[in-house]
């Protein structure tokens, strides 16, 4: 296979699972089910939340923003990878690499901010439900909307800039099977201690300073509902809180773990960051849809609306 080896602007070469390769058709088919899944089940949620009146309310909303990065992340993904297990497509180019890099670290920095703004929601809720509607109104909404949309292309837009200033004159091939940021530094000749404290810097100020204020308001929501006399009230509060628990813990969880394994599991086989990096990549806009689905007595109430609605025109 022939690579291109122009110093300043390279073709990468994508990796799928290391040591696995003859394998690659029949570990295509649980990916396609989990792209599948994760697709349909993230549509689905935002047509029930456009579609149905009762769920037009803050929440609600907040979760069709969920949906919106998890589709986002899914696509940035979908061609590179399943290209690798059904047509061995390795090569990637420079430019090619750089756009699926900032959109991948886009929708991940806005699932980060999403998911703040529905622990402040939930906060809301429980400490002041009274002015709930008044403090986040549909303007209110949108501008936190627009506000996790800048916030991302802001930060992101300097540290792929400072990617294309680096030369590439090392093997060219990357650890996964899209382009991540660590993982392309890594492959420059030049100094990278800029890209680096970068890079570093972005992950704190998005993911690091989100979860740190997520266990803030759960701080304040715990001593909210410490607060309510009422047993079955504060059952009722506390059960509000679990979709969104455990959709934090499952996006956090993986993504940290990747970021360490870059930093500092060199020694690591190389079936470990692959396995995260997919782990990081699809468990979470796969496992959302089935918690809120699950967990959210409205949003059952809504799908089973729709699929009655389905039954009874066929």
């Amino acid at each position: 296979m022939q690579i291109s080896h122009n110093s300043t602007f390279p073709t990468f070469l994508l990796t799928g699972v290391p040591g696995l390769e003859w394998a690659h058709a029949w570990i295509s088919i649980p990916f396609c089910c989990l792209y599948l899944t994760a697709l349909s089940g993230n549509t689905l949620i935002l047509f029930i939340v456009l579609t149905e009146p009762s769920l037009h309310e803050p929440m609600y909303y907040f979760l069709s923003m969920l949906s919106t990065t998890d589709i986002g992340l899914c696509i940035s993904t979908l061609v590179t990878v399943l290209g690798i297990f059904w047509l061995s497509a390795l090569e990637i180019s420079f430019n090619a690499c750089l756009s699926q890099m900032f959109f991948i670290h886009l929708f991940t920095f806005m699932e980060s901010s999403v998911l703040l703004a529905m622990a402040f929601d939930r906060f809301v809720a429980i400490s002041n439900p009274l002015r709930y509607a008044t403090i986040l109104t549909h303007a209110r909404i949108t501008q936190i909307g627009l506000a996790v949309i800048t916030r991302g292309t802001v930060i992101l837009t300097p540290l792929v800039l400072l990617l294309k200033r680096l030369s590439f004159c090392r093997s060219h091939v990357l650890r996964h099977s899209y382009c991540f940021h660590p993982d392309v530094m890594k492959l420059s000749c030049s100094d990278t201690k800029i890209n680096s404290a970068f890079g570093l810097t972005a992950i704190i100020s998005t993911a690091g300073v989100d979860s740190i204020f997520i266990l803030l308001s759960y701080v304040l929501i715990i001593h909210s509902v410490l607060n309510i006399a009422s047993p079955e009230e504060r059952k009722k509060a506390f059960s509000t809180c679990i979709s969104h628990i455990t959709a934090v813990a499952i996006f956090y969880n993986p993504l940290i773990s990747l970021s360490f394994v870059h930093r500092f599991g060199k020694h690591s086989p190389p079936y470990v960051p692959t396995l995260i990096a997919n782990i990081y990549l699809l468990v979470p806009p796969v496992m959302n849809p089935i918690i809120y689905s699950v967990k959210t007595k409205q949003i059952q109430k809504a799908v089973l609306k729709l699929v009655c609605s389905k039954g009874t025109h066929i």
